[in-house]
């Protein structure tokens, strides 16, 4: 995401950010991110703009961070709200050494820490989600017959 105002013109400015071995250039919000932050988060606008640049600056500020060490999707922004992000490669799209630039894709908010106890364990969240989903299926497919 190239920023909208640089310092001088005809300088070569990075125009990523990294994070966690990828160089992002670009966020991109799904609409099912869009209406979990709308729900859950909510802190600067509704809009994807809104939303993309709140994600770019924290990107900027180096205050997004890995869940897990070994966990490649889930990030936490500034050690709270917890977002589920993919990265692809873009093409045609490299750095002035020629290593590859990333689209980082916002899939979900999952919700802040400090709100929701349920995401401080998001192995035993999803276990538990996984459980209650298949009961749910179970109870109506009895109730089917």
């Amino acid at each position: 995401m190239k920023d909208r105002k640089t310092v001088r013109w005809s300088t070569y400015e990075p125009f990523f950010a990294v994070l966690d071995n990828y160089l992002v250039a670009d966020v991109v919000v799904t609409h099912h991110a869009k209406d979990r932050w709308n729900e859950r988060i909510a802190i600067k606008g509704g809009e994807v703009d809104d939303i993309c640049d709140y994600v770019w600056d924290k990107l900027k500020e180096s205050k997004i961070t890995p869940y897990y060490k070994n966990e490649k999707e889930v990030f936490l922004i500034e050690d709270d709200l917890v977002v589920v992000a993919e990265f692809s490669a873009m093409e045609n799209e490299t750095d002035l050494i020629g290593n590859p630039l990333h689209k980082m894709i916002i899939v979900t908010f999952l919700g802040k820490l400090s709100e929701s106890l349920e995401l401080r364990d998001l192995r035993t969240y999803y276990s538990w989600l996984r459980h209650s989903r298949r009961m749910t299926l179970i109870k109506s497919g009895r109730k089917r017959k």
